[in-house]
């Protein structure tokens, strides 16, 4: 049993299709109680803050967002008794406003990006003595995912090695955090990071208009580690949404806009990387079919795993696709 929600955090590492020779498993953070990764470091953030006598229940916390991590701080207030004012761009979807309210956060929409939602935020922090959560400076925000979605990762590959690592980028908390455990771990693996074809700030050093909801805000955010990353890879965003749509109707996977790109681009490198002479197993299979696949049945018997030569590429699902229903994706 569970004393708190908050206790509830956590999700699993699921196969997903990969090109032959390569495994590719994602990180379905959708499991999470707030529905994306966002819960991790708003709750890293916020005990942080009272740890440091910052912050105590009944105070007010204000957060700019594009919808997730103000979702997940809204779980945050409402299991440990915050007061809490979300700034957020108009263009965000009708199921992120609509679930921020649920949660009783008060909500104030701007026309603009993430850069104006910040100024907004900074202006009401101080009007109402409010403290700011800063989830785009914030140490906090990465140490959760140091401490939690890659501690994940290690027990749930059970012994493998981890060749590479994708993960998109919006404050850098999730890449940055996460990519520094895992390569205590696995020296050797690749960190690839993903960002909008149309907003490539980390590629080009300048920022671009997308309609990517949580992914790409325009600006490097002082979080990203860009030691930890190899290669920067870009994805439009139909590729995708496209992606998006064949997760959830072949895969029963429904995710989001940001998930679409690290799959696509976790395909990118696992064709890359992939070892077609091994045969891999497909995602789905019995006995039968790893014997008619060439797989050693006496391995099986003593326990052995038909995927532990084969290249694996983990990456990170955000969230939840149910909050994308408004915006299009799934037409």
């Amino acid at each position: 049993m569970k004393d708190s929600i908050l206790d509830a955090i956590g999700s699993p590492l699921v196969r997903v299709p990969a090109p032959e020779g390569a495994t590719i498993a994602a990180k379905l953070e959708g499991f999470n109680p707030g529905g994306s990764a966002k819960d991790r470091p708003a709750r890293e953030m916020v005990l942080a803050a009272e740890r440091e006598g910052l912050v105590q229940p009944g105070d007010r916390l204000v957060e700019a967002t594009s919808g997730n991590t103000g979702i997940g701080l809204a779980v945050v207030a409402a299991a440990r008794g915050y007061d809490l004012t979300i700034v957020m761009p108009q263009s965000m979807s009708e199921e992120r406003k609509q679930l921020l309210r649920a949660y009783g956060a008060d909500l104030e929409l701007v026309d603009g990006d993430m850069t104006t939602a910040n100024q907004r935020a900074d202006e009401l922090a101080e009007a109402v003595g409010g403290f700011r959560v800063s989830q785009f400076e914030n140490p906090a925000n990465p140490r959760a995912h140091y401490r939690t979605t890659a501690e994940e990762i290690i027990e749930q590959v059970e012994g493998r090695e981890i060749d590479a690592f994708v993960a998109g980028v919006g404050t850098g908390g999730t890449i940055t955090g996460t990519a520094t455990r895992l390569l205590e771990e696995f020296p050797d693996m690749e960190v690839v990071a993903v960002e909008p074809a149309a907003n490539a700030v980390l590629s080009t050093g300048e920022s671009g208009s997308d309609d990517y909801q949580g992914m790409g805000p325009g600006f490097v955010s002082d979080l990203v580690d860009r030691d930890v990353i190899d290669r920067v890879e870009t994805v439009a965003l139909a590729d995708a949404e496209a992606a998006v749509r064949e997760l959830a109707r072949e895969q029963g996977i429904l995710v989001g806009q940001s998930s679409g790109a690290a799959y696509v681009t976790a395909w990118r490198v696992a064709e890359r990387i992939a070892e077609p002479e091994l045969n891999c197993p497909e995602v789905s299979f019995d006995a039968e079919d790893l014997a008619d696949a060439d797989v050693d049945e006496d391995a099986l018997a003593d326990g052995g795993d038909p995927y532990d030569d084969c290249p694996l590429v983990v990456t990170v699902f955000p969230d939840s696709g149910e909050r994308y229903l408004s915006a299009g994706v799934f037409d």
